[in-house]
């Protein structure tokens, strides 16, 4: 009884998650600071753009290692350092809120790797599909496509779920749904980039790894290959 009155009703977050939260808040924090003033003297204001100079993904860049068969670590190594620089604070705040939020849903069920991995490799991929499918001029930044992984992943988990209670699975996907179709609509209202390309496809590679990811899910498969 005395142990059951000492259980917090709230779960803690994944020590992932609110590692990743702090890395990306705390990067945005200190050029915030730099640009105010506030740190770095007259060096801090331009913290930010040379931060985007060296670590966004650049569709240019990418062309030329793939053009010229050249892979320098300092190029190839901002498929993933993007996700952690932003435009300015409130594009950090809600990539930050996102990530605890979808996080937190799929941290309890996939492993702490496991859960890193959904955000980092879906990140590259959407990396890559941006350079592949678009040809822009301006740098792509900012954890969206990271954190759209983990939307997948948690559309894995729901869409498995639905499937376990006999229940219509396209359900899983309104969520991915309803904020393609926002961004959509924000681009034909004000315009602006095509970033929501890099988030689709991230979206795709998280939902596409927790197949594997889902505890179990190897074991089923390499069961599913020695049937077929």
């Amino acid at each position: 009884m005395q142990k059951q009155e000492n259980q917090s009703p709230i779960n803690p977050l994944p020590p992932v998650v609110v590692a990743l939260f702090f890395v990306i808040i705390g990067i945005e924090l200190i050029f915030t600071a730099g640009a105010r003033g506030y740190a770095g003297g007259h060096e801090g204001v331009g913290w930010r753009l040379a931060a985007l100079q060296r670590y966004a993904f650049s569709d240019d860049i990418f062309e030329w290692m793939l053009g010229n068969g050249i892979w320098p670590f300092e190029h190839v190594i901002r498929t993933v350092t993007y996700l952690f620089v932003h435009q300015n604070l409130t594009h950090a705040a809600f990539a930050g809120v996102m990530l605890l939020a979808l996080g937190k849903m799929v941290g309890e069920v996939f492993s702490p790797v496991a859960t890193l991995a959904v955000f980092v490799v879906s990140g590259i991929c959407g990396a890559l599909a941006f350079t592949v499918l678009l040809e822009e001029s301006a740098p792509l930044i900012g954890a969206y496509p990271g954190v759209y992984g983990l939307i997948g992943a948690f559309t894995f988990l729901l869409w498995t779920r639905l499937g376990q209670l006999g229940e219509n699975q396209a359900r899983a996907f309104s969520l991915i749904g309803l904020l393609v179709g926002i961004q959509l609509l924000f681009g034909l209202i004000f315009g602006g980039n095509r970033d929501w390309v890099a988030d689709v496809a991230g979206f795709g590679a998280g939902f596409l790894m927790s197949f594997v990811f889902v505890p179990g899910g190897w074991q089923r498969i390499l069961s599913r290959m020695r049937r077929d």
